[in-house]
């Protein structure tokens, strides 16, 4: 089987802008009269590569953004049972399983929830602020720089003795960097990947954080019975070498074409581009994105100097913020987290939820490209639904909560769909939202809107870990009920709100919402402006960044 991806033929189509009715409906345009028909003899039309080496590196050294991610946040529940982490940043208090025994090191709620809870505080402020550092300085080098941020909250907390406020500092400013790194690993991956494999691209950073957080249960299983303080300090310091790896490894690679393009450094773009696509300089895919970039960019340069509350004024923007900053509420509303939040802490139990996930998000890798986002998202949504009323019901009304033991069938019903759950959401909605916000925005205002949606994100985690013992405690397994509800309700939104982004540059995305193309009709749209752009783009002798007019004889203008 060949690896090679046959370039698409120049569309027949051509269209006015009074055919925008009709374009947005997926309807046929009349082509032009043959003797107007341009001529592409000049443009390497030959087959592409599936995917580079360089792509292939990319794709694996961004996503330890999601390793780092993943990492940091599975390894806090193995230290608070680590025995030395206990004695020097809990208290001493009545053993609540021996009433009247000798005091043990505890965490109260408030003190653990704080040593958790101050990462979700930093991640949502990361969030927020990394868009206008991503959009001055680029996105390479704030990558760089917010590792920087994240290894100096490593090092504090590494350094803490026994005062438990700076384990909780420290978690607050690695929370600064992860959060940041959670916006700019997707929007450089998204930037960066050729359009037929960028779905898959942005997903490993999803499966990069089933990997981190796996990888940390594995090795607090493996220090838990040290009982010194390199129990808990050798799980942090490995977490600099994800951080150094990242941060010192983007420098090596180039800026994205799209923020390069924006800065007006368009010979940089071309060659980013055509490195990471493996084509000729003179590909006519390449011509044709440089192309599609440089019809957008006029167009955002006609607007002025964007303003952050254009994010909600722009064109069908408001749309496109509200759907993203929904679509990742949705992934932690599916209640991926609840099974790894509930039941007794147990390494095992954990490496085991953590093997499955891993193994699962795999399949999603293909499943984003084979199907597409919209299909894959409906189904996916549907099938946990199912599995949470099921799960809730057997919890519910069959299962001896006080005893399980009395009720093996149920029990081993439930550990079923908790896993048959897993293994959907793993493929479908855990990496595929970052994916399909990473194709929702036009480059005006990618960076900002993926800041709010990512902060989405992060709020509806704190908010989820914060209240599920509360809710779990007053109706038991019915909050399962909850889950299932919101799934479907995740189905029905991707269905009637979200447009099919598969095999389309993010120009042409970018169209499609504008042009308010049905999301049903959607994965049929083509756009019909193929020829209109190529004709302003040159040929070889049209100049070094291929946007320059015309020279071409058999070109018309």
């Amino acid at each position: 089987m060949k690896l090679f991806r046959k370039s698409s033929p120049p569309s027949s189509t051509s269209a006015s802008s009074g055919d925008a009715k009709e374009r947005s409906e997926g309807q046929t345009i009349t082509s032009a009269p043959d003797h107007r028909k341009p001529s592409y003899s000049h443009f390497d039309n030959s087959p592409y590569p599936l995917a580079t080496w360089r792509t292939v590196v990319m794709g694996i050294l961004v996503s330890m953004g999601g390793l780092i991610f993943g990492y940091d946040t599975g390894q806090i529940s193995g230290f608070l049972e680590m025995q030395d982490f206990l004695q020097r940043f809990g208290e001493l208090l009545p053993d609540p399983k021996n009433p009247g025994g000798p005091p043990t090191y505890q965490f109260t709620n408030t003190r653990s929830g704080l040593i958790v809870g101050l990462l979700s505080i930093g991640t949502l402020i990361g969030a927020l602020i990394a868009a206008p550092f991503a959009n001055a300085f680029g996105r390479k080098y704030s990558i760089s720089a917010w590792c920087i941020v994240f290894s100096v909250g490593v090092i504090v907390q590494i350094a803490a003795d026994t005062k438990w406020y700076e384990i909780v500092v420290g978690r607050w400013v690695a929370g600064l960097g992860i959060g940041a790194l959670s916006i700019l690993v997707p929007l450089y991956q998204s930037e960066s990947a050729p359009t037929h494999v960028r779905g898959a691209i942005v997903c490993c950073y999803q499966l990069f954080i089933t990997v981190g957080i796996l990888f940390a249960n594995i090795v607090n299983y493996g220090t838990e019975r040290i009982q010194t303080t390199a129990s808990w300090r050798i799980p942090m310091g490995i977490g600099f070498l994800w951080a150094l790896v990242l941060g010192v490894g983007i420098l090596f690679f180039p800026e994205t074409p799209k923020h390069n393009f924006r800065k007006g450094k368009p010979d940089q773009a071309k060659h980013t581009m055509v490195k990471l696509l493996g084509v000729s300089d003179n590909h006519r895919k390449v011509a044709l994105e440089l192309a599609e970039m440089k019809e957008a960019l006029e167009a955002e340069t006609a607007g002025g100097k964007p303003h952050w509350w254009e994010v909600f004024t722009g064109p069908r923007m408001a749309y496109r913020t509200i759907l993203g900053v929904v679509l990742q509420a949705f992934q932690q509303l599916t209640g991926a987290n609840f099974f790894s939040t509930t039941g007794p802490p147990s390494s095992s139990r954990l490496i085991i939820l953590g093997t499955v996930n891993v193994v699962c998000t795999f399949p999603g890798l293909y499943f984003v490209e084979r199907f597409g986002r919209r299909i894959s998202l409906i189904l996916g949504g549907a099938w946990m639904c199912m599995c949470f009323l099921v799960f809730a019901s057997v919890g519910h009304f069959a299962l001896d909560q006080t005893t399980p033991q009395n009720t093996p069938q149920a029990g081993t019903a439930m550990i079923v769909f908790a896993c048959l759950f897993i293994a959907a959401f793993a493929s479908t909605w855990g990496p595929m939202v970052w994916t399909v916000t990473g194709e929702l925005y036009p480059s005006r205002y990618r960076a900002q809107c993926m800041a709010l949606s990512t902060a989405s994100n992060w709020i509806w985690n704190f908010l989820i870990a914060f209240f599920t013992p509360f809710i779990t405690s007053a109706i038991d397994f019915r909050y399962g009920y909850v889950f299932a509800a919101c799934c479907g309700a995740a189905s029905v939104t991707v269905y009637f709100f979200l447009l099919e982004a598969q095999g389309k540059t993010l120009e042409e995305v970018d169209e499609m919402y504008t042009l308010r193309v049905k999301p049903w009709k959607s994965k049929g749209w083509t756009t019909a402006d193929s020829e209109r752009r190529l004709s302003s783009v040159g040929g070889p002798r049209a100049g070094q960044n291929g946007l320059g007019h015309a020279e071409d004889k058999d070109v018309v203008s």
